[in-house]
């Protein structure tokens, strides 16, 4: 098949109208599918429906050291749950900190209490005339909105396939002492699934910051979430905490996780873990926000998954399930648009996205004819700060959600809209 940018502007003009043709008959099903946010599929929230008739007694809910988990109390989380999240964390259950059922809201408190209070070693961040962030892009939505929200300048860095671009991370860094912060997924990366090398974790632990105070918000959200069960298809990033504190520079980072792909988004458990200097000051703040966590949830989730045997069994199952899906996307987008040109996508071995790279000028178009037709994508733009992809390229495609039929269904109208978007670029539609 001749590439649709070595057609002539007839032929082009001819694959338009079957295009259209297939694309009117998609939208006349009528179709309401859905690949826009990663979430767990029911198939997946039913592995831990078990979890929940755990605690079916007032003498069900005693933590192991005694505590009524009924009651208020434990700021920082039961010892048994620290010792639960540090397999996630990879970090000591001494330096953790386990909260409700949200990361983000950690990430987002973690940041507020550096702008109003100051860090451990530094002023308050909201004292400053500039507060500036490093946005690995392409990047998660709400990392962006987080500090978006905060008033601070959002700055991309590009992303490449070992982690994001450490020459340009140094140079920015070194220079701007306005710069804080740098966004990292270092694990099966949202979206693009990359994973970092050892070489960027040893970099972003040892560069030269001209902001004494420089933080690294490490979410690594996917550390246990591997496709394939065989250790040589996982892949695996160095410990953050270990490579700052080789570096001499122990305060660096913050270390965030959470069980919500693991067992229930819903009903969850976060953890954050730091320098023991940095969980102190943490500890401090959190405890004028809260006199404690969900004990009980935290005691569902040791019952339910043990130790860290325990959450790698639970999630070979959950990698059962989500394989076939993300082996689907990789076949549809193949046969459907590998001889098309001007497209490419990731192929992750962990994570929950498929990080799509259209034709420059494309995207925006793609998810408004998705939508039309029936299929929801995560928006256009998404996955750059500010939600303005200077390329109008990148779409996170997110397959988790639908069930298997669905997603090969979407997935047919995604790759007719991809086509159809092409098309239209190529012969100046829309003007």
């Amino acid at each position: 098949m001749t590439r649709y940018s070595e057609m002539t502007a007839a032929e082009l003009a001819t694959l338009k109208e079957r295009l259209e043709a297939d694309y009117a008959e998609i939208k006349a099903r009528g179709l309401s599918l859905n690949m826009a946010r990663g979430k767990p599929g029911a198939e997946q929230l039913d592995l831990s429906s078990p979890m929940l008739g755990i605690l079916s007694s007032g003498q069900d809910c005693f933590a192991e050291d005694g505590t009524d988990c009924r009651n208020y109390g434990v700021l920082d989380g039961l010892p048994e749950a620290k010792r639960l999240m540090a397999a996630m964390i990879d970090d000591e259950p001494d330096n953790i900190i386990v909260a409700g059922n949200s990361s983000l809201t950690l990430m987002h408190d973690a940041l507020a209490w550096c702008l109003d209070y100051g860090p451990e070693e530094g002023a308050p961040w909201v004292m400053l005339d500039t507060v500036k962030w490093l946005c690995p892009c392409p990047g998660y939505d709400r990392h962006f909105r987080i500090t978006e929200t905060f008033g601070i300048e959002l700055i991309p860095v590009p992303m490449n396939d070992d982690g994001p671009d450490m020459d340009v991370v140094e140079e920015l860094v070194a220079a701007d002492p306005a710069i804080k912060g740098i966004w990292c997924v270092p694990q099966y990366a949202n979206p693009t699934g990359a994973t970092y090398s050892d070489e960027v974790v040893h970099r972003l632990a040892a560069m030269p910051c001209a902001a004494h105070d420089f933080r690294i918000f490490w979410d690594n959200a996917y550390s246990v979430h591997h496709l394939f069960d065989e250790p040589e298809c996982q892949d695996q990033v160095l410990d953050i905490g270990e490579a700052c504190k080789a570096a001499g520079n122990p305060l660096r980072y913050f270390k965030f996780a959470s069980t919500s792909k693991v067992t229930l988004p819903g009903a969850g458990i976060a953890a954050f873990a730091a320098n023991p200097d940095n969980v102190g000051w943490f500890k401090r703040h959190l405890g004028v926000t809260t006199v404690g966590p969900d004990k009980l949830n935290q005691l569902r989730h040791v019952r339910f998954l043990k130790d860290a045997e325990g959450i790698a069994a639970h999630m070979r199952k959950h990698a059962a399930i989500l394989r076939p899906k993300f082996q689907l996307v990789q076949k549809k987008l193949e046969e459907g648009l590998a001889e098309v040109g001007g497209c490419s996508w990731s192929a992750p071995r962990g994570g929950y996205f498929v990080s799509f790279d259209a034709p420059e000028g494309c995207a925006a178009r793609i998810v408004q004819l998705a939508r039309e037709a029936g299929v929801t994508m995560t928006g256009a733009g998404a996955t750059w700060p500010y939600g303005k992809d200077p390329h109008d390229s990148n779409i996170r495609v997110a397959p988790t959600l639908p069930p298997l039929a669905e997603l090969d269904e979407a997935l047919d109208v995604f790759v007719c809209c991809v086509k159809l978007a092409y098309v239209e670029k190529l012969l100046g539609y829309p003007s």
